[in-house]
């Protein structure tokens, strides 16, 4: 067998059945090889690596999955960059295989070289360059324990070309597939949790602080019924969306930057916070000296490196959230904080938008009642302000149904990333909220969407304008609008006609919902809705204020 065969038998024994690619010189061989594993594979070929390797992320996302990329030497590494470093800011396990130059050419500027593990050893959580065949399979083995253990992150195996045809005798495998390396972990100390205990029942006013870390440790299921057992109010971040359905009574929804005013304040007069899978953000925060000031703060998290960096907390408990909520579940009784709850109600902000005006969050509110299946849609996002409308409004059941960047903040990623979760759940809806500047980045990605017919429903936000950026610039910046105005105009339907996609241009709520009703769920679509430029997401909270101090707008 040759390293390119071996490389794909190691995939096939790590459960891998899905690749995302684009073949060039480096990796001729590894797709020669490819071409005899057709049944073992699904193979998606993007437009561009950069919508690859979303592609991989939303995958992985979604799923649970660890995501596989492919991608050649050079540029095809170099493109790959933001989007490994967009899975490494969110904690999305992926493993990358890059191809390289052969071993005797390196260090040589050959055709095509580059030092890929040096440019991305800040934004990896390991990288191997290979340099004998008989390393393919340990290397492969241990970054995929990598991935998927600890604080999961992407992991990238460069490979060079003549590892790819050399033939090597090996061993049949032996316990490839193990469970996920415990020495990666260390354990939660017993008497944490018992002061966590403690700390609960003395508590009269708790809020759970849910982030990203509750998706990608698995957590869901464990959340939710230990905020049910204590009768504990749940705020998210952004990445932490969807760790409990939203129409939930205890779901206080975003908090922060564009957090609701109800969970905002919850968080400001709460005596005690259990942070669980958040890494403090400053989107999250605000003054991190004032976040939470009243309260004694616990942080639950699977990173020493996340415990104390940004917020000091009262309580460190270090481990997998998973376990740290199973025994907390196990140990305690019931509790019940009514009058808490009624307190937090009385912060909303009791304004009504009209219901009949073409605006944003009325724009998801029809296409959520539509659009929303029993399986729970997947909704991904670019970045921007249609972004925060979507974090903000669409109402998300419970699971891995949001799939945004939250860490890195990449326009351009939410294509890619609605492409990877239609590869992954075939049997729920996708949708893409988009804006048309970050739409602008990636739309080359629509031809993936045709190529593999993927039903996905675009629905594109139009202001003629980088939407967050200038509404910075109108509240911050003296209304100076340097270079946010998009006045040429493409013609997105003309665009999507191209590539044989439904395509539609709708300026009501009405012709909106009749559209999405009437689609072919089978059939990818996209509708672009003109919405006014000046239309602003609020709440916000300026920058350097606190989390109370926010434009209702």
């Amino acid at each position: 067998m040759n390293g390119a065969e071996l490389v794909l038998e190691c995939l096939k024994k790590e459960g891998v059945d899905t690749l995302f690619g684009y073949p060039g010189g480096a990796v001729i061989p590894l797709y020669d090889a490819l071409y005899d594993y057709k049944k073992d594979f699904l193979h998606i070929r993007t437009s561009h690596e950069q919508g690859l390797v979303h592609a991989a992320d939303g995958y992985a996302r979604s799923t649970g999955k660890t995501g596989v990329c492919i991608t050649t030497s050079g540029p095809g590494a170099t493109n790959a960059i933001t989007g490994i470093a967009t899975a490494y800011m969110d904690s999305t396990p992926m493993v990358i295989i890059t191809g390289q130059v052969p071993t005797s050419m390196l260090g040589k500027d050959s055709f095509q070289e580059i030092d890929i593990t040096g440019m991305t050893l800040s934004v990896t959580k390991h990288s191997y360059l290979l340099r004998d065949t008989k390393d393919i399979v340990p290397t492969i083995k241990e970054a995929f324990k990598i991935a998927q253990s600890g604080r999961k992150g992407p992991v990238l195996i460069d490979i060079p070309k003549n590892l790819f045809v050399e033939e090597i005798d090996f061993e049949p495998f032996q316990n490839l597939k193990e469970e996920i390396a415990e020495e990666f972990v260390e354990k939660t100390e017993e008497t944490d949790v018992d002061e966590l205990v403690e700390l609960i029942r003395e508590s009269k006013r708790p809020v759970i602080y849910a982030g990203g870390g509750i998706k990608t440790q698995d957590s869901i299921n464990e959340l939710v019924e230990f905020a049910k057992k204590m009768d504990i109010p749940v705020l998210n971040t952004l990445m932490g969306l969807g760790s409990i359905d939203r129409n939930e009574e205890l779901s206080l929804g975003l908090m922060g930057m564009h957090g609701f005013r109800e969970a905002n304040f919850a968080i400001s007069k709460a005596d005690l916070v259990i942070a669980i899978g958040t890494r403090f953000s400053d989107r999250g925060t605000g003054v991190c000296s004032a976040f939470a000031a009243n309260a004694k703060i616990v942080h639950i998290e699977i990173d020493k490196s996340e415990l104390g960096k940004n917020i000091t907390p009262y309580l460190k408990v270090l481990g997998y959230s998973r376990e740290v909520l199973k025994k907390l579940v196990e140990t305690m009784e019931p509790m019940e904080h009514s009058e808490w709850r009624d307190e937090i109600n009385s912060y909303k902000n009791t304004d009504k938008l009209d219901e009949n005006l073409f605006h944003p969050q009325n724009i998801l509110r029809v296409a959520n009642e539509v659009l929303e299946d029993k399986n729970g849609t997947i909704v991904t996002t670019d970045v921007g302000q249609h972004q925060m409308w979507t974090a903000q409004h669409w109402k998300f059941k419970q699971g891995r149904n949001f799939v945004t960047s939250g860490g890195l903040g990449t326009m351009g990623f939410g294509l890619g990333a609605a492409i990877g979760s239609a590869v992954g759940n075939p049997n729920k809806r996708v949708v893409l909220v988009t804006g048309d500047g970050s739409f602008r980045m990636n739309l080359n990605e629509l031809a993936t969407v045709r190529d593999y017919n993927l039903p996905i429903v675009i629905l594109l936000f139009n202001n003629h304008s980088l939407g967050m950026v200038r509404q910075w610039q109108k509240l911050f910046s003296n209304e100076r609008y340097s270079e946010t105005d998009i006045s040429f105009n493409i013609d997105y339907l003309k665009l999507c006609e191209s590539f044989s996609i439904k395509s539609y241009e709708v300026e009501n709520l009405n012709e909106l919902q009749r559209i999405l009703k009437e689609a072919d769920t089978n059939e990818p679509l996209f509708v672009q809705c003109n919405i006014d430029k000046d239309f602003d997401v609020y709440p916000i909270v300026p920058p350097n204020e606190v989390l109370e101090n926010l434009i209702i707008g």
